[in-house]
């Protein structure tokens, strides 16, 4: 029988358990979700103790409250365990600068873009700046027309989330996935998870190989 805990976090408390449980009758529910009927809150401590349970109220605002038989301690980790597997599986999204110039030439501006495209489709997002040098501040449309041209390039994958701005000898805009690409990112990412889960779960179970024995362990043959 696990001890009644209280949650430290925000001031929040885990579900009443046995003696914490307030009302005087209770509707159980059993173990393998059979229903056990309602009965004083007494008789169902005790059909838990008896069973090597805890008493778990799930619905306290039910009339009477429904209370469950279940291995506390477990439940609890099971949940711990689920939500880390869910928070494994959910994609994170990284911002990755790109500097270009007003002057770049086709080639890196082809390399760079090319770089970005990929990123993007792994569901991440790419933020791409100009930097003036120099007497160059005063030909901004140039930098204006760059990023147009990044905003074309990549408008299959990608949708300007900022638009371009100026910031100092800096301007710079940021694209996002699509939603199409952002959904097949995430899609990815939760198969990935899987797949790792499902790798771990296979090496858990083989059993581990017998060692081998040693040819100076054998006996020496008799003369």
């Amino acid at each position: 029988m696990i001890r009644d805990q209280r949650s430290s976090r925000g001031g929040s408390r885990d579900q009443r358990t046995n003696r914490r449980i307030r009302a005087r009758e209770v509707r159980v529910v059993g173990a393998d979700g059979s229903q056990l009927g309602v009965m004083p809150l007494e008789a169902a401590l005790e059909r838990a103790r008896s069973e090597g349970l805890d008493l778990v109220e799930i619905s306290p605002m039910a009339s009477p409250p429904v209370c469950k038989l279940m291995d506390y301690g477990k439940f609890k980790y099971e949940e711990k365990k689920k939500a880390s597997e869910s928070k494994r599986a959910q994609l994170k999204v990284e911002l990755k600068e790109v500097k270009l110039r007003p002057k770049t030439e086709e080639h890196d501006y082809e390399f760079k873009v090319r770089n970005m495209r990929r990123f993007i489709e792994d569901g991440n997002k790419a933020k791409v700046v100009i930097q003036f040098r120099g007497r160059e501040i005063t030909h901004r449309e140039q930098g204006t027309a760059i990023l147009e041209d990044v905003a074309k390039d990549l408008k299959d994958v990608a949708v300007i989330e900022q638009a371009p701005r100026m910031e100092g000898r800096l301007m710079f805009m940021i694209l996002a996935p699509t939603p199409k690409v952002a959904q097949r990112a995430r899609e990815l990412a939760r198969q990935a998870a899987l797949s790792a889960k499902r790798t771990s779960n296979t090496e858990k179970s083989e059993p581990a190989s017998a060692p081998e024995a040693s040819v100076q362990d054998a006996p020496s043959p008799a003369p």
